[in-house]
């Protein structure tokens, strides 16, 4: 249990300001013994307390942003049922082979020089860009936030921190709506959800008190050097190991 805690603190903050918990999480459970598909809806509904808590911790940078939040948000929660629903009833073969590209391709976006980036709001490109990669979330989930934060980032002018708050909350939703799901049909591990979800929280309260103090283009090249990382890894581990 202190050991499941433990990871939670630390993937909780890595996912706040990189927006990969799951790289750090979903490994840990399978080293405790879980087995991979019950490893995987048991992070899922642990990660609902990261959002949660990095909710509460990113109050300032969420200021204004109510109406926002209410007209993505549902979209955010419906991805999120889809990708659910699609591991229940699918194999998860075919998302571990396209993840590395999904990965890689969302990291050189958010990589993108600013003056290339979106300068107002799309609604409709947002909602679209928004409700495919929550499917990811609640499907495969790992590095789903930086490809959430890399459809905001593309889509609308605000600050890197802002995006990344607006970021947590959308994966929030998604996770959490995928997280019903699985607890209702899925294999939880209860006894590993619980302490996980404890780190999850304290980790994702604390996470965007680092983001915060983070240069809005050094967050963004941060993620998108970290999801590099892990995309290299995932396409490794798919297409050569």
């Amino acid at each position: 249990m202190l050991g499941l805690l433990g990871v939670g603190v630390v993937a909780g903050v890595v996912s706040t300001v990189v927006s990969l918990a799951s790289i750090v999480s979903y490994p840990a459970l399978l080293a405790f013994g879980l087995p991979p598909l019950t490893a995987n809806v048991t992070n899922t509904v642990a990660l609902v307390f990261t959002g949660i808590g990095a909710a509460a911790g990113s109050r300032p940078e969420l200021a204004g942003e109510g109406g926002r939040m209410l007209r993505l948000g549902p979209v955010a929660a419906i991805g999120g049922a889809t990708g659910a629903f699609l591991l229940l009833v699918t194999p998860a073969e075919t998302f571990e082979l396209i993840a590395p590209w999904l990965i890689a391709m969302a990291s050189l976006l958010l990589a993108r020089p600013p003056s290339a980036r979106a300068h107002g709001e799309h609604g409709l490109t947002a909602r679209v860009g928004l409700f495919a990669v929550t499917i990811y979330v609640g499907y495969f989930g790992a590095a789903g936030g930086l490809m959430v934060f890399a459809v905001l980032a593309a889509t609308f002018a605000q600050p890197a921190a802002k995006l990344n708050a607006m970021k947590n909350v959308l994966s929030g939703l998604a996770n959490a709506v995928a997280a019903l799901g699985f607890a209702l049909f899925g294999p939880v591990d209860w006894g590993a959800a619980a302490p996980l979800a404890a780190g999850f929280l304290l980790g994702g309260w604390t996470g965007p008190k680092i983001a915060r103090r983070m240069p809005g283009s050094g967050l963004r090249y941060l993620a998108a050097a970290c999801g590099l990382a892990v995309a290299i890894k995932l396409g490794w581990d798919s297409y050569v190991a």
